[in-house]
């Protein structure tokens, strides 16, 4: 099923709720990509024990797939001085929800209590901002990307998935902030960047 070995589906088949993902997420180190950038699938995840943003969505979408639910990633995308984020959506009784990974306080886990896309993606834009200046720099969201639609094998490839990750960047995205609004964006304060320094994992954690 799904090309899964029966350990793999074991492991997946155990995080049958959102929650449950997200937790487990949590306890895999972050991925620094040490050796150079990667884009792995959830078996070599599962393989390595740690992951970046794009890699746990894949993982996260897999395990609702194995629920019945459609394998859906949100991309965030920011200013072109600040990284993106990739998250996988959930929706509950008719409201959206995400399952984040990442190494910060911010950017993480959203309760299905969104009534659109839109409005779960404004849910990250005051907390995504640069820790150097403040400056809040979350610019577009995708439409929901649906993995089930893509031919490339996601869901064991050995490769790095970057033709998935090059399909997500070219779908439909959405602006957040309205042009006559972006002189009024006022940058987070000094004690909200320095709660942004706040980090899971550092670079010298074993299995980073």
């Amino acid at each position: 099923m799904h090309d899964l070995t029966s350990e793999e589906l074991r492991i997946l088949r155990k995080l049958n709720t959102p929650i449950k993902i997200q937790d487990f997420l949590d306890t895999l180190p972050i991925n620094f990509e040490k050796r150079g950038e990667t884009y792995m699938s959830p078996r070599r995840v599962l393989r390595e024990k740690k992951a970046h943003c794009f890699e746990g969505a894949l993982l996260a979408a897999l395990a609702l797939s194995l629920q019945g639910e459609r394998p859906l990633l949100l991309d965030l995308t920011s200013y072109p001085h600040d990284d993106d984020h990739v998250v996988a959506l959930y929706k509950k009784n008719g409201y959206w929800g995400a399952i984040s990974k990442t190494n910060h306080a911010a950017l993480r886990f959203r309760d299905p209590v969104y009534k659109s896309v839109r409005e779960l993606a404004l849910s990250y834009f005051h907390e995504y901002f640069m820790n150097s200046s403040g400056k809040k720099v979350l610019a577009t969201y995708s439409d929901p990307f649906d993995l089930s639609k893509i031919k490339t094998n996601w869901k064991t490839a050995e490769e790095e998935l970057f033709e998935v990750m090059h399909a997500l960047d070219r779908s439909p995205h959405h602006t957040l902030v309205p042009k006559g609004n972006k002189k009024f964006i006022r940058p987070a304060d000094r004690i909200e960047r320095k709660a942004g320094k706040i980090v899971e994992w550092k670079k010298t954690d074993r299995g980073t």
